[in-house]
């Protein structure tokens, strides 16, 4: 048996495939997440890290929102699982690099829950639940360059495109971080605090926070229009040709979105939906960019990195 895991090494196909678990499990866990505070169950465990003053978990007397809540926090010990299964996938397949990452994206699971337990601690206080959010925002972003490296084998980074465009890209990663940052200003001024007894939120006027947060979608917009322009007049790889429609398909959905569920007063699953399409938004931007400067090549045995490094590139 010890000889057997000795000598195991995983696929390509399978470091892709947990890789791949890793991301949908982070976007999984702000989805979840969002539900806990959509059913104001956020202090449905009013304490951390016990789930009462006297019970390590939820019992019968804390009712549904403390199943819900207690049922989140178990969630983490399932996330952790994957991101430990993506630690001994990339070890045991040589990848450095994705160890690096798997590792960062656990101690960022460390840290997350952590910071959930101050959230609750604190009684839901919108800007400890703002950075939770964000934070997860970030470790999205290292499980989706993490799953773009799994496609290959990393070599010396080149330029695939126009470096005014390439310009264009980031700024469009940073329009896209400024919109997520405004969407959690604007659900800390907004009626859906988590808890109903978790009536502090951000002094700020919700209209106005709103109309902020929908002339982003408007640039953004605008950005991804543009670039689509560009990468179309310019000779690049047609994945990115690809990526950039994707994206500007998901964002006009979650416009479309954020427009009904402000109109309609901010219904439970047309919230939780524009959650999702929060983190699908992030995800469409950070493929485009990692694919505008190739960090990967497709894996061909007998080839090394160098010779990997000048041929056509598969991101």
């Amino acid at each position: 048996m010890l000889d057997r895991w000795r000598g195991w090494t995983p696929s390509p196909t399978a470091v892709r495939r947990v890789f791949l678990a890793v991301l949908v499990a982070n976007i999984g866990i702000v989805v979840t997440g969002g539900a806990v505070r959509l059913t104001a169950s956020g202090l449905g465990c009013p304490t951390f890290p016990r789930c009462t003053d006297h019970s390590l978990v939820v019992t019968r007397e804390m009712g549904g929102h403390g199943l819900v809540e207690f049922g989140n926090r178990m969630l983490t010990f399932a996330l952790s699982a994957v991101v430990v299964a993506a630690v001994v996938v990339a070890w045991r397949a040589g990848r450095s690099d994705l160890r690096a990452a798997a590792l960062l994206l656990f101690g960022g699971i460390v840290a997350q829950a952590v910071l959930g337990g101050v959230t609750v601690l604190t009684g839901l206080n919108p800007v400890t639940v703002m950075a939770h959010f964000l934070l997860s925002v970030a470790l999205i972003a290292v499980a989706t360059r993490a799953h773009v490296l799994s496609a290959g084998q990393r070599v010396p980074p080149r330029r695939e495109v126009h470096p005014a465009v390439q310009l264009g890209g980031r700024g469009l990663l940073v329009v896209t971080a400024l919109l997520l940052l405004a969407g959690t200003v604007v659900t800390g001024t907004g009626p859906h605090s988590g808890d109903k007894n978790a009536t502090h939120r951000l002094p700020f006027d919700l209209v106005e926070v709103t109309q902020l947060h929908a002339d982003l979608v408007f640039l953004l917009v605008g950005l991804t229009i543009g670039l689509a322009i560009a990468l179309q007049a310019t000779d690049v790889p047609p994945v990115l040709r690809r990526r950039v429609r994707v994206l500007l398909g998901v964002v006009l959905a979650q416009g479309l979105v954020g427009y009904a569920q402000y109109a309609t007063d901010l219904p439970v699953a047309l919230v939780a939906v524009h959650v999702l399409g929060a983190c699908l938004v992030w995800v469409a931007a950070l493929r485009l960019v990692l694919a505008m400067t190739t960090e990967v090549a497709a894996v061909e045995p007998g080839r090394t990195a160098e010779e990997l490094a000048v041929s056509p590139a598969t991101t």
